[in-house]
């Protein structure tokens, strides 16, 4: 029956907060938006279908409680949705991946969720992701689309990531939408060839997901599992694909590496611990090991790419027994080969934490100089120099920092976070004042 597949609790726990629901939401978009796409060959067909879904969730989530497939459930709501007003507007595009539903649609969709062939529906996001990668679209508005489609981010934050004003990233990401509705009819898989071309930007696309998830982009909850789980099976799914790509194995790793590190990232209270304050043994060594492998099979291949090197990297810190026995040096080394192969100003930015850890906080300071325009918008440049500053005794300017960083939508645990190195700022410039 309907009320036994959902999640049952005390009376005083039946109804789910607003912020619960909305957290369900944001895992469940890619799958339940990539398995709309194929239903109905339609992006904006899709993307209706999933507003409806959120809609009718709202409503009966909140007093009976989530069910128990929250995914399943929306799929199967939108498709529903979608079909009534298809057949009031007379015109109907179905295929047969997911069942029609009774004549009786009250409160179907939960009974209808096991029926869903998770065998048709499992690779979804991943023919979502090679739809966006169309190769007659400009890599930027790939990634623009993918972030507005499969990641679900607001077009404002899209233009603040590409530095653009939010009208022509809207003008932009409606382009990329027609030019990708031309291959929605033929969702299935592309051949190897076209795989091959739109490989790079679907990592991205991968690692911005995972990315999302390991530090979400705004709001109340700085680590989604479930995105950053999503993230590693389509990593996987890739590597499956292509099993000889070092680059598909350095973006497993990579992932790996970052995500083993979950349960250690957040206190009890859900406050940030900083990566030489965390707990090492709450790391998990499974994924280490398997990263570590994936890793030194992808360098064999001598052809280190941005991926592979970023895993080099994060196989130094996981593979630390404690914050000291860190190889800050081979870290360095492995940053400026990185901004060999991808001369980007983030890069830059970590090998300045990279040099300060080596040298001092002065030759950290003195090399962001050199980003400090291209970055003047991004919230972990100001929160990096803040630190920098900090570190080197210049406690005002330090705060001066922080308060920047406060400015660019952090997240709660990031804020409170800032808001903690800020009291510790003016409180060891009280104690270092004039007796």
């Amino acid at each position: 029956m309907a009320e036994q597949s959902r999640k049952r609790a005390g009376p005083a726990e039946t109804v789910s907060s607003d912020s619960e629901i909305a957290a369900h939401f944001a895992v469940a978009r890619p799958r339940v938006l990539a398995a709309l796409t194929r239903q109905f060959s339609d992006l904006d067909a899709a993307e209706e279908a999933y507003q409806e879904a959120c809609v009718r969730a709202m409503e009966r989530w909140a007093a009976d409680g989530v069910p128990r497939d929250p995914t399943g459930w929306m799929i199967m709501t939108g498709r529903n949705a979608t079909i009534d007003r298809f057949r009031r507007d007379r015109r109907i595009v179905l295929t047969d991946a997911v069942p029609d539903n009774p004549a009786n649609e009250d409160d179907v969709e939960t009974a209808l969720v096991d029926r869903i062939d998770m065998s048709e529906l499992r690779d979804d996001v991943l023919r979502l992701m090679f739809m966006c990668c169309h190769p007659e679209l400009d890599l930027k508005d790939q990634l623009a689309l993918a972030l507005k489609v499969i990641g679900g981010f607001s077009v404002d934050k899209i233009a603040r990531a590409f530095v653009v004003k939010p009208k022509a990233m809207e003008q932009r990401i409606t382009r990329a939408k027609k030019k990708a509705a031309s291959v929605a009819e033929r969702l299935d898989t592309p051949s190897l060839q076209e795989r091959s071309a739109r490989l790079d930007a679907v990592c991205a696309m991968a690692y911005l997901l995972f990315n999302e998830g390991y530090s979400a982009s705004g709001g109340d909850q700085h680590i989604r599992t479930e995105l950053c789980d999503e993230a590693i099976r389509l990593a996987r799914l890739l590597l499956a694909l292509f099993p000889s790509q070092a680059e598909v194995m350095g973006l497993l790793a990579l992932c790996l590496f970052q995500h083993s590190r979950r349960r250690a990232r957040l206190d009890a209270d859900g406050s940030l611990i900083t990566l030489e304050e965390q707990d090492r043994s709450l790391w998990n060594r499974q994924e280490i090991a398997e990263g570590q492998v994936l890793i030194e099979k992808a360098l064999r291949h001598g052809r280190p790419g941005p991926y592979q090197i970023q895993a080099a990297i994060a196989a130094v810190h996981c593979v630390a027994e404690t914050p000291d026995g860190t190889d800050w040096g081979e870290i360095e080394r492995l940053y400026a080969a990185l901004e060999q192969v991808q001369p980007t100003p983030v890069v830059s930015l970590n090998r300045a934490v990279a040099l300060a850890k080596v040298k001092d906080a002065g030759a950290g300071l003195i090399y962001l100089e050199g980003v400090s325009e291209a970055l003047s918008g991004y919230l972990y440049f100001h929160s990096t120099r803040a630190s920098l500053l900090e570190e080197a005794g210049d406690l005002d300017r330090a705060v001066a920092a922080y308060e920047r960083a406060l400015e660019l939508d952090p997240t709660e645990q990031e804020a409170a976070h800032i808001q903690q190195r800020i009291a510790r700022c003016r409180s060891s410039e009280k104690k270092s004042g004039p007796m």
